[in-house]
């Protein structure tokens, strides 16, 4: 057995772009626009997967084996899509969770569970998927305003 990828639906193209790509800085991979279907597959992967696989975000051919991706589908007949919680969650290895969190932020997106230990953080894609964000190695020391920061809704 072989992991390919997670798939996470999606009511708006731009705004997913900006969370996934912009905020949380991962690359598209591939856009496939099925016009039978009607709908829009758009395949990222973060920039330090494409590295270790020796791939830029343009490259041609099929994708590739082993390249841990999400493909977001968006349907071009609007359905209700909603219940993102009980998907579970996406969770990425992080350098600095804090400057992360802060651009994040920064970006209006609500840091649903703070990374008030330095290790970890839950965030919300705009359609409702937790995102949660782990520290690599040790956690940071503690810093506001994370260290103060209640918890926001649901994560």
């Amino acid at each position: 057995m072989e992991y390919l990828h997670t798939m996470v639906r999606i009511s708006d193209i731009d705004a997913s772009l900006q969370f996934y790509c912009e905020g949380l800085g991962l690359r598209e991979v591939r856009r496939v626009d099925n016009e039978k279907g009607r709908f829009t597959l758009i395949f990222l992967a973060t920039a330090d997967d494409l590295a270790r696989a020796e791939l830029t975000a343009d490259f041609e051919g099929p994708l590739p084996t082993g390249l841990p991706m999400i493909e977001l589908t968006y349907n071009w007949d609007p359905e209700e899509y909603s219940g993102g919680r009980n998907f579970g969650h996406m969770a990425y290895r992080v350098q600095d969770i804090y400057a992360l969190c802060a651009r994040l932020q920064g970006m209006g997106y609500t840091i649903h569970r703070p990374p008030r230990d330095g290790r970890m953080a839950f965030v919300k894609s705009p359609d409702g998927i937790s995102i949660e964000l782990l520290q690599d190695g040790e956690p940071l020391d503690a810093a506001e305003p994370w260290a103060s920061m209640e918890n926001e809704g649901s994560w």
